[in-house]
């Protein structure tokens, strides 16, 4: 089985966990805290549970990293040359709020790098795939899928979108977005959650998605992929390639997510070397 045909079964994976958070959707919950603070429900479980048998299935040679089973050493993962990095369900504060802005994230990792990643919408059915020189697609409920590209501006009579999260920003991240004004114009910010702000992005439906606020590696992979597909691409702050290599910690450094023939991608590069 060749990449793209991994990721069409993975496609189909993501759709089945999807269908395993809808029963506890908008029903009534129990919550648990974890380690770190952040929420668990039985829903982010029983996704972890489909997907974990499901890659099992699908490859077995190749070692998952969830965010439902990431006590796994160090000195393990270094010796991983292709994994999964799987969010059961990414959004779990959107979820338990009833919102529909919560997904299913499944990204396959080389080397440090995003292969392709898969971002599946339980509540309508949607799913966003695909990877750096592969391509990247947006598959409606009744399977019917068409390709996706980044805009590297916005369309006439329309203002700048900046991708921002609801629930997550922090004093650089506002600086950064009032010196990106000053270059590009008046900014409309698009607040959305989960890792559909990248998916904005690689749809054409915004033009850049700064984060200079924590997250971990399982909530950015899978939707990597699809905005590259896509044209676009995740640097850090420093112009880089944003990666995944493997590291004691799972929490990302910031980055921006943006087209990669951006006009304005110096600019934004020189302000986020300031921060």
């Amino acid at each position: 089985m060749n990449d793209q045909q991994l990721m069409q079964a993975v496609v189909t994976l993501a759709r089945e966990a999807g269908k395993a958070i809808l029963p506890f959707w908008r029903a009534e919950l129990a919550v648990t805290e974890k380690a770190d603070a952040s929420p668990v429900t039985a829903a982010d479980l029983a996704a972890h549970q489909v997907i974990a048998e499901g890659l099992q299935a699908l490859a077995p040679a190749i070692p998952v990293l969830s965010e439902e089973d990431c006590e796994i050493p160090l000195s393990e993962r270094q010796q991983w040359q292709r994994w999964w990095l799987v969010d059961p369900l990414d959004g779990t504060k959107e979820f338990i709020a009833g919102t529909e802005e919560f997904t299913v994230n499944i990204a396959l990792i080389e080397a440090g790098r995003v292969v392709f990643g898969v971002v599946a919408i339980p509540t309508n059915g949607r799913c966003y795939f695909g990877g750096s020189g592969i391509g990247a697609w947006l598959e409606e409920a009744d399977g019917v899928a068409s390709a996706i590209n980044v805009r590297n501006a916005p369309p006439a009579g329309e203002r700048f979108t900046v991708v921002a999260s609801r629930r997550h920003s922090s004093p650089q991240q506002e600086a950064l977005l009032a010196g990106l004004s000053s270059a590009v114009g008046e900014l409309e910010l698009a607040n959305i959650g989960s890792s559909l702000k990248f998916c904005l992005l690689a749809e054409g439906a915004a033009d850049c998605y700064p984060r200079l606020a924590p997250t971990s590696q399982w909530d950015t992979a899978a939707a990597q992929g699809v905005l590259e597909g896509a044209g676009g691409q995740v640097l850090n702050l420093d112009g880089q390639v944003f990666s995944y290599p493997p590291r004691e910690s799972l929490l990302n450094p910031f980055f921006l997510a943006l087209p990669a023939a951006a006009p304005w991608r110096e600019r934004l590069l020189q302000l986020a070397s300031t921060m």
